[in-house]
């Protein structure tokens, strides 16, 4: 450390040229004038600037004048005369081999007792590095981002291809039992593919539930309901929004759930109505689908469960959420409710 001499410095200044000797950071002790009394060897080492030479020179003039930016001669003009303390001005400065810096200046007038010189104390950090990682993690995310969306938009495509494949091959098969699983291939992929775009649309950010579920039901309904004059699948949502990881699970539930309802509720082409209802408060939710149609089975705990009850109870055990079958009358209603305290509970008719 160098320091320009002062005649019998007191008690207080050989503390402050003390600290500065002994600090691992750069620092810079500075009078009123702006010019420096004591600079520490780190300061020196970092900006290839001796210390001795340093003493007794206007900070401004430090590295061939690099130091001499309008910006920080105001700042610290303003910390000399008391309107201004910097707290974390960053700052470029050219350091001639090293290339540019990005450094972090904060300054500080010093109050000591009695009346006595100013003097300024400059603590100075390098973020060169912190800030060339956060922009390459930046760089890094922002791709992943776009790289994600892209692989989002070519599962939809690709799916809605499968289900092209799955329509045409239940046109041209002779028996009916396989052409029924062909259709309910076909049905499932078709949610799944909606599922998959509207993830993509929605970016990473939440999903809003009434846009989202009004557009599944509108593609289910597109390719399971023959008279939409008879049958009709209508949303009662609230404004609420979920992540995307919720919504995916949400979807496939409400998928399976109305095609239950499209496949058993309305026998004989009846007339007939599903809503698909979601209300939140607070951390608590109810998704509720009810149709009008011929209600539950007759013996409702018969049979072994289908794959759609195995699905949503799968789901539904995924969102913490429990599962409950009611009578509707006319009609039947699955409720999926989220609580603080959830259980999932069998589903009677087969789904």
């Amino acid at each position: 450390m160098a320091v320009r001499r002062n005649t019998r410095p007191n008690v207080a200044e050989r503390l402050m040229l003390a600290m500065v000797g002994s600090s691992d950071a750069p620092l810079l002790l500075l009078d009123g004038d702006l010019r420096v009394i004591a600079a520490s060897n780190s300061f020196g080492s970092a900006f290839h600037i001796d210390p001795a030479d340093a003493a007794g020179r206007s900070v401004f003039a430090l590295g061939d004048g690099r130091w001499d930016l309008p910006k920080l001669r105001s700042l610290l003009g303003a910390t000399a005369s008391g309107g201004a303390a910097v707290k974390a001005y960053e700052m470029d400065l050219k350091t001639g081999g090293a290339g540019t810096r990005r450094l972090v200046v904060k300054a500080e007038k010093l109050e000591y007792g009695a009346p006595t010189p100013a003097r300024i104390l400059v603590t100075l950090s390098d973020v060169t590095d912190a800030r060339i990682a956060e922009r390459v993690k930046d760089d890094l995310l922002r791709e992943k981002a776009i790289l994600l969306q892209e692989v989002q938009h070519r599962v939809a495509n690709s799916l809605q291809i499968i289900a092209s494949v799955l329509m045409q091959s239940a046109r041209n098969v002779q028996s009916l039992e396989t052409r029924s699983h062909l259709h309910d291939a076909h049905d499932r992929v078709m949610s799944i593919a909606t599922v998959q775009r509207q993830l993509a649309a929605s970016g990473q950010g939440d999903v809003a539930l009434q846009p989202y579920f009004t557009q599944l039901c509108q593609s289910l309904g597109a390719s399971m309901i023959r008279d939409h004059q008879r049958q009709t699948i209508e949303v009662d949502c609230d404004p609420s929004t979920v992540s995307a990881d919720v919504s995916i699970s949400l979807g496939l539930i409400v998928t399976e759930l109305v095609i239950n309802a499209l496949k058993h509720a309305f026998p004989n082409e009846r007339v007939g109505k599903i809503i698909v209802d979601y209300k939140a408060r607070g951390p608590n939710w109810t998704l509720r689908i009810r149709d009008d149609g011929v209600g539950m089975p007759a013996e409702p705990g018969g049979g072994a469960p289908g794959l759609g009850t195995s699905i949503v109870e799968a789901l539904a055990k995924q969102l913490h959420a429990r599962v409950s079958v009611a009578d509707a009358r006319p009609g039947a209603a699955v409720s999926i409710t989220h609580s603080h305290i959830a259980a999932v509970a069998g589903v009677g008719r087969a789904v």
